[in-house]
């Protein structure tokens, strides 16, 4: 069986000594970038491997991109590689923060063509939970080799969004905080606000009370009030730097909805051209 969206802390257990099996460790703190490899350190789910969201899942920042912009393809595969991953093997990926962190790495592999990945639900905590056993050790990686296809009708450019503002293409889910969507607080751009037309759902809303996302029938009967009819291939999720919509678009995916996409560049690269419109408040 592949798992292609959610795989609970018991399904992960079963096969966690399974050499067609690959974990990776997406633990990251914006404020202290550091502090992740800390906490794989201390430790981790045994086998896995430690993916940085700064130095592996993004490039480098310029003046005219977002804070986390997209790799370039050739290089994470290479290092998909070095980490053991090829098209035969399920990847699972896990953060401690719900997947807002592990869903980048997530969308990540599908945009290169690896369907078989899969966020584990509620986290490190809930493997914890589970009383499943953590690792110290570094894993011992077998390289491969790792055949990278891109996608490209799985992300929209801020160019992209411009036109669809322009004649109404498509519908814009921002997965930022309502405080930060309003504009009323913005702790990590220079700007404040939300791009004109886009719709505000938090990341955080696809999640149950238990912090593990809730059914695919109820993000489906959620997600399908929010779109009023426009349909999923017309939906373009974003954030403040193209991470935590991944969240969002797992949510989609999981419900069975397919087809949005990913604006990986979010509101901190909309923000670099002061050309472009804003708007603050509530809608």
């Amino acid at each position: 069986m592949k798992y292609t969206t959610l795989i609970s802390a018991d399904q992960l257990a079963q096969h966690i000594d399974d050499p067609e099996w690959i974990v990776f460790d997406c633990r990251f703190t914006l404020t202290d970038p550091a502090s992740g490899y800390r906490a794989y350190l201390a430790g981790h789910i045994p086998g896995a491997r430690y993916a940085h969201l700064n130095d592996d899942l993004s490039s480098e920042v310029t003046a005219t991109s977002g804070r986390h912009p997209l790799p370039d393809p050739a290089v994470l595969a290479r290092k998909l590689g070095l980490w053991g991953v090829d098209s035969s093997r399920q990847v699972v990926v896990y953060d401690d923060s719900f997947g807002a962190m592990a869903g980048r790495m997530w969308w990540l592999l599908r945009w290169l063509g690896h369907d078989a990945v899969a966020l584990l639900d509620g986290g490190i905590q809930r493997w914890i939970k589970h009383k499943s056993p953590l690792a110290t050790e570094l894993p011992v990686i077998v390289q491969a080799n790792f055949e990278a296809h891109p996608d490209k009708e799985m992300w929209v450019d801020a160019e992209c969004i411009e036109k669809a503002l322009d004649n109404n293409q498509c519908l814009l889910i921002d997965a930022r905080s309502e405080e930060r969507f309003s504009g009323e607080r913005e702790p990590l751009d220079k700007v404040a606000g939300h791009i004109p037309g886009s719709v505000n759902f938090p990341f955080e809303d696809n999640l149950d009370i238990d912090s593990t996302f809730m059914s695919a029938e109820e993000l489906r009967a959620t997600y399908l009030d929010l779109l009023d009819g426009v349909e999923p291939n017309r939906v373009v999720h974003l954030c403040g730097s193209g991470v935590t919509a991944c969240h969002s678009l797992i949510a989609m995916e999981h419900a069975g909805l397919k087809g949005a996409r990913l604006y990986p560049g979010s509101w901190s690269e909309w923000i670099t051209d002061p050309a472009r419109p804003v708007e603050t408040g509530d809608e």
